[in-house]
């Protein structure tokens, strides 16, 4: 079965192409190009199309598209997303259907995602799980009785917004949401401030360059030993275990797969999370639980789109 896929963000959008037989996906090709919001983006889908037929020797047999939303995927229409501030109701599925003349499906990023790592990744097997983003902001989709559930409109799975504390860095438009402690941006806030109140201390932290601040140098900081780095690491392992046992007492899953930061900084963030998890949440559901990292690494966008065309 041949495969098209969009993925389309912010920074960039790529169209890629994979087989797959049921069992095993290969992905092919792959082109991506900077997302211009200069122009609408009804010509930004007309550029990938584009793009996407260099890359096709013979039809597809279906498409996906993931894309972050707000979406309506029953329509297959992108309504605005914030990052995507020239995409205002783009027909989407209608227009990739149009142009190839084979069926699309448009997925929110985070399901599409879940979906990829249920399929192709470190989910294959299980019935119930879910996944989280823990990247530039933090979202969630939900595999449950072995089905993607999007909810009453397709708002299930917007775990950043729930208030884990009453105060705490910003995210989603909350102070101590779960997005605030549990996302890149979030990680970056929390380390400014706790660098702020070191320096006054006499303590700077290594990371601290009284400028830009990223997760990335406050993690590698944390491992080099750096006291300050390994409490922002701390704080936010502990609101993952909070977060995580919300999940775990409502959904009773039997795995969590948590992607980007979480993957890339296991060593830093598991122990903690788990500690918090074992005491915050339902012990016989805390037990069968497993916390994974994602698998699909930096290429869980492409095998997101291709996995929203098998939905």
């Amino acid at each position: 079965m041949k495969l098209l896929g969009f993925d389309i963000g912010g920074t960039k959008c790529a169209a890629v192409t994979a087989l797959w037989d049921g069992e095993e996906i290969t992905i092919q090709e792959r082109i991506a190009l900077p997302t211009d919001h200069t122009v609408p983006g009804e010509e930004m889908a007309a550029r990938l199309f584009s793009i996407a037929d260099e890359l096709l020797d013979v039809a597809p047999d279906a498409i996906g598209i993931s894309c972050g939303g707000p979406l309506d995927t029953a329509r297959g229409i992108v309504l605005s997303p914030p990052n995507l501030p020239t995409w205002q109701n783009v027909p989407i599925t209608a227009l990739a259907e149009a142009h190839f003349g084979v069926s699309a499906h448009l997925e929110n990023d985070a399901n599409a995602s879940a979906l990829a790592e249920w399929r192709f990744g470190a989910g294959r097997g299980y019935k119930n799980l879910v996944f989280l983003t823990f990247g530039t902001g933090l979202g969630a989709g939900l595999i449950l009785d072995g089905r993607l559930y999007r909810g009453a409109n397709g708002n299930a799975g917007e775990v950043g917004h729930v208030r884990l504390r009453k105060d705490g860095p910003m995210g989603y438009g909350k102070c101590g949401s779960f997005e605030g402690f549990c996302s890149g941006g979030g990680i970056a806030q929390l380390a400014r401030e706790l660098g702020e109140a070191a320096s006054v201390e006499g303590r700077t932290p290594s990371y601290w360059r009284g400028g830009e601040v990223t997760a990335h140098a406050v993690a590698e900081a944390a491992r080099a030993g750096d006291e300050t780095a390994r409490e922002v690491f701390r704080l936010s392992a502990e609101c993952l275990g909070d977060g995580l046992s919300l999940l775990v007492d409502i959904l009773n899953p039997e795995a969590i797969v948590i992607g980007s930061i979480y993957a890339r900084c296991e060593d830093l963030l598991a122990d903690g999370a788990r500690r918090a998890l074992i005491r915050e949440a339902l012990p016989n559901a805390a037990e069968v639980l497993r916390i994974l990292p994602a698998a699909l690494g930096d290429g869980i966008g492409d095998y997101a789109a291709i996995a929203a065309a098998i939905l």
